[in-house]
């Protein structure tokens, strides 16, 4: 009997043992989703601008892109994205991005460009700034259309990613963006749902865009004029297997001839 007796309080010792640090990883399980969940940046719809929807004022940047497809045109926003437009800017004034590829395209979906090698390769990093931390901003959203910077580098370890502290950057490149498919009503329903803001949900599926791309990356520009050669670029038919870096460019070369930063006027 005694030691019957002496091997349940050995059990019952382990079980009061085991149910403690059940408790305590879920305590601790909890602070570190709490505290994560803190560090990330809300959007307040309330505050909201869909700028990308609004007339563009007399004298605004812009950007003129001239490509094998056509020319279109982009309001920049630097009140949004300063560095990311001040890189854009600059790099367009030197000459970068003339004669440069549209290296990838996912059907329909977004071209990213801006990459002097088919590969998406930079010849001289030295040249560029591929460590702009990314400034998504809630007046400023992946609709069709857009532009946006392609990400190129993250900062952090472990508990950098578990805290939601790494650092983002992106660089010279980026995406021409064009819509995920809104016709299925399943989808739409349920994206409605989730948006939180009945006014963002019109302008994604009015105007269609890549809305898991929000407010991970730079969006920077929205074209305004010349939609349709953003549409040839994003639908153009593409390799049928990726190339030795993994991308899937269009057949039919395209490549960006010149990018010239000009003001916005009425007639333009």
């Amino acid at each position: 009997m005694m030691r019957t007796t002496s091997k349940s309080k050995t059990l019952s010792r382990l079980g009061v043992f085991l149910l403690l640090t059940s408790v305590i990883s879920f305590i601790v399980f909890y602070v570190i989703v709490m505290v994560s969940s803190r560090s990330q940046t809300y959007v307040d719809v309330s505050t909201m601008k869909l700028v990308q929807m609004q007339e563009i004022e007399e004298g605004a940047p812009i950007a003129v892109v001239d490509t094998t497809y056509g020319e279109f045109r982009a309001v920049l926003y630097p009140q949004y994205a300063p560095a990311t437009v001040e890189n854009f800017i600059m790099l367009a004034n030197a000459g970068y991005y003339d004669n440069t590829l549209v290296f990838e395209q996912k059907q329909g979906v977004y071209a990213a460009a801006g990459a002097p090698n088919t590969d998406g390769s930079l010849d001289n990093q030295t040249v560029t700034n591929e460590y702009i931390p990314i400034e998504p901003h809630q007046n400023l959203w992946p609709l069709r259309g857009a532009l946006c910077a392609m990400n190129t580098n993250e900062e952090g370890g472990f508990f950098d990613r578990l805290f939601g502290n790494t650092k983002t950057y992106s660089g010279s490149r980026f995406l021409l963006l064009g819509s995920v498919d809104f016709t299925d009503e399943a989808f739409v329903t349920e994206f409605r749902e989730v948006t939180g803001s009945e006014e963002l949900a019109n302008a994604f599926v009015e105007r269609g865009g890549v809305p898991n791309f929000a407010q991970q990356m730079t969006v920077f520009a929205q074209t305004y004029e010349g939609m349709e050669v953003v549409d040839a670029i994003c639908n153009a038919a593409v390799l049928e297997a990726p190339n030795a870096a993994g991308y899937t460019p269009p057949v039919e070369e395209c490549r960006i001839l010149s990018v010239k930063i000009a003001e916005y006027a009425p007639e333009q």
